[in-house]
């Protein structure tokens, strides 16, 4: 192989490259072209200041979910009194959230804004500024905790009014990942429904979410549009939303869920109850206003 012997400059480096690509006679708008796509491509890799979140998972409360030992365990544990098992399923729901332990890439983020089972906010509106992810992390946890506290003592303040005795009673609860306090509602439901002879749900999958507090009223929360995405997913054809949650439930309900508005404890496990009966079909909606 034979090799000239010229001067190489850099402007010969250039025109070989140009060559050697096919680049000749290429115009400026060319190059600013491809010099805009590989920004833009840089862009979307680049970490955001959003979140994005879609539907989590669903778990029945009055089945079993996976300890950390790899073990299966009820998901709510009663002792001292005699428990009933139920034909159906009561889902409490979930959202998941990425980009908070770790900032989630633009392109990620720009995904999630096309999509419209998924949502995007700010990661500040999530996390606030002087907070660290671990302090959010046990925040959720201590909610849950707390949740599960409020369920407990409602459910078995509930059943007390009903003539039911309560006095041995203690509940105990096992979750896995899940936090904050938004599945109040859907564990008291379980509490009462297993502390109970009839089969409440009647066979059917029902899920829900919201806050309960120490009065029984049940309280807003945060994702519903995604979680009644995910109850559908996961086979719910009812789903029991709290009444201030409303306005952003009108309109959104997926094909083969019916929304029934609930706005305390005693609405939801009159609505369960109708619901198991084949009744459903009288419960209200939600309205906007």
């Amino acid at each position: 192989m034979h090799f000239g012997h010229g001067k190489f400059t850099k402007s010969t480096m250039v025109k070989r490259i140009v060559a050697y690509y096919g680049l000749e006679g290429r115009g400026l708008r060319y190059y600013m072209g491809l010099i805009g796509v590989l920004l833009c491509v840089v862009l979307l890799c680049l970490p955001s200041a959003f979140v994005t979140e879609g539907p989590g998972p669903t778990r029945d409360v009055l089945g079993t979910v996976t300890l950390e030992n790899g073990k299966t365990a009820q998901m709510i544990v009663i002792k001292g009194a005699k428990t009933h098992k139920d034909s159906g399923r009561l889902l409490l729901t979930t959202v998941n959230s990425y980009g908070v332990n770790s900032p989630a890439i633009n392109a990620e983020v720009l995904a999630a804004w096309l999509n419209p089972q998924s949502g995007v906010l700010p990661r500040e509106a999530v996390i606030p500024p002087n907070q660290s992810v671990e302090e959010y992390t046990d925040k959720a946890k201590h909610e849950m905790t707390g949740a599960q506290d409020s369920a407990s003592s409602q459910a078995l303040a509930f059943l007390s009014s009903q003539g039911v005795d309560t006095s041995n009673v203690k509940v105990s609860m096992n979750v896995d990942e899940i936090g904050g306090p938004s599945a109040g509602l859907m564990y008291t439901l379980g509490v009462i429904d297993k502390l109970t002879e009839a089969d409440e749900t009647g066979g059917k999958t029902i899920a829900g979410t919201g806050t309960i507090d120490d009065k029984g009223k049940v309280g807003a929360i945060g994702g519903i549009r995604l979680k009644m995405i995910g109850a559908k997913r996961d086979g719910a054809t009812w789903f029991l939303a709290p009444k201030d949650n409303c306005n952003e439930v009108v309109g959104h309900v997926p094909d083969g869920i019916r929304d029934v508005q609930v706005d305390t404890l005693a609405e939801a496990y009159a609505a369960l109850v109708k619901i198991g009966q084949g009744k459903g079909d009288s419960l209200p909606h939600c309205t906007v206003g």
